[in-house]
Formats: C-alpha cells, sequence, structure tokens
C-alpha cells in the first residue's frame, strides 16, 4: 500500500473523512527551533494532505501529516479550514517547478514537493476543491501555470473521460437495439412467408386431391 493510501485510511477514514489529494513536502527554509527545545524525534517525512468529511455541510481541511524515522504510522499535526488560507503561491507561471508557498490566516509555508508533476495534480485538486466548497473568502492563486486553473487539468480530463466512455455505451446500446429490431423484422417477415408458403401449399394439395 502506498504511503497515501495508507494516510487515507490511518488518518482520515477513522474521522469520517475523505482524502482528496496529498503531496510529500520538504522545507525550503529551515524552521527556527527555540534555544532551550530538546528531545526532537529526528528525521521525519512530511505530507500536505487535502480532505473533506463525509456528512453534510461538508467542512474542506488541509492538514500536515508526519511519518518520523523508524516508524511505519502517521500522525497528524497542524490542521486549517480550507476557508483559513489566503494565499497559494506556484512561484513560477512559466515552467514546471516543484517549490510553493501556502498563506494561512495563522501561518506561512515554503514548500519544496517532492516532483513538480505531484505538486501540479495537488494544485488542480485544491484550486477545484477550493471552486466547489467556499463560496466566500476564495483563496489567491498566484505564480501558477494556466492548466492549475482548467482547462487542461487531470480533472476535466476525467470528466471528459467518464462522458466519453458513456456516450460510447450509449451510442453501442442504441446500435445493438437497432440491430435487434432488424432481426425481430427478419423473423417476423419470414414467419408470414412460411405462413403463407403453407396455406398455398396446402391449398394446392387439397385442388390436386380433389
Amino acid at each position: 500500500m502506498s504511503a497515501k493510501s495508507t494516510i487515507s485510511k490511518e488518518i482520515f477514514a477513522p474521522q469520517d473523512e475523505r482524502m482528496l489529494g496529498a503531496v510529500q513536502v520538504k522545507r525550503r527554509t529551515k524552521k527556527k527551533i527555540p534555544f532551550l527545545a530538546t528531545g526532537g524525534q529526528g528525521e521525519y517525512q512530511t505530507y500536505i494532505c487535502l480532505s473533506v468529511t463525509n456528512k453534510k455541510p461538508t467542512q474542506a481541511s488541509i492538514t500536515k501529516v508526519k511519518q518520523f524515522e523508524g516508524s511505519t504510522s502517521f500522525v497528524r499535526r497542524s490542521q486549517w479550514a480550507l476557508g483559513q488560507l489566503r494565499q497559494v503561491n506556484g512561484i513560477d507561471p512559466n515552467r514546471d517547478s516543484p517549490e510553493f508557498d501556502l498563506l494561512f490566516e495563522n501561518a506561512f509555508d515554503q514548500w519544496v514537493a517532492s516532483t513538480a508533476s505531484e505538486k501540479c495534480t495537488f494544485f488542480q485538486i485544491l484550486h477545484h476543491t477550493c471552486q466547489r466548497y467556499l463560496t466566500d473568502k476564495k483563496p489567491e492563486f498566484i505564480n501558477c501555470q494556466s492548466k492549475i486553473m482548467g482547462g487542461n487539468s487531470i480533472l476535466h480530463s476525467a470528466a471528459d473521460s467518464v462522458s466519453s466512455a458513456v456516450q460510447k455505451a450509449s451510442q453501442a446500446l442504441n446500435e445493438r437495439g437497432e440491430r435487434l429490431g432488424r432481426a425481430e423484422e427478419k423473423t417476423e417477415d419470414m414467419k408470414n412467408s412460411a405462413q403463407q408458403f403453407a396455406e398455398t401449399a396446402h391449398k394446392l394439395a387439397m385442388k390436386h386431391k380433389c
């Protein structure tokens, strides 16, 4: 099972939430640690996850999930309501870049995704979710490639694929129905012809008998 599938199962499913997407990240800048801080938990992997509740009214959230070195489990760390997201900065609108910033009401993080494509996929899902679930105070998307904002997004491509599949299936059913209809007509014609032939043969037989 992949890390994202495990996060969805262990972190969100028990809370009756559905994970829509996630991106593995590292900080672009070192986070300042207080001088007296001790007892750190060592190296860890960080994921930024987007989820929605299954119960109505639907609530969308962005959650920071970590997996510490030597552990097979994931832990939920910081979490924000999607409405607290103020700005999404894609850093460079002219090229595929793994770097991005997230600005919340009370937090600001600078990240580097594991790959540029993973960041792009997450941004597409994030933008779509903001448009769907936020009626006001939608975050500003800046320095983002046009494909992230719509057009060729994977969400539209998936919808087009489903629509195309439904259309093809419907067309196939219609054609099958037409073929069955023609077959039924031919069967009925053959039945009528056979009946007429039998009647004619019977009349001829009676005539010659007489």
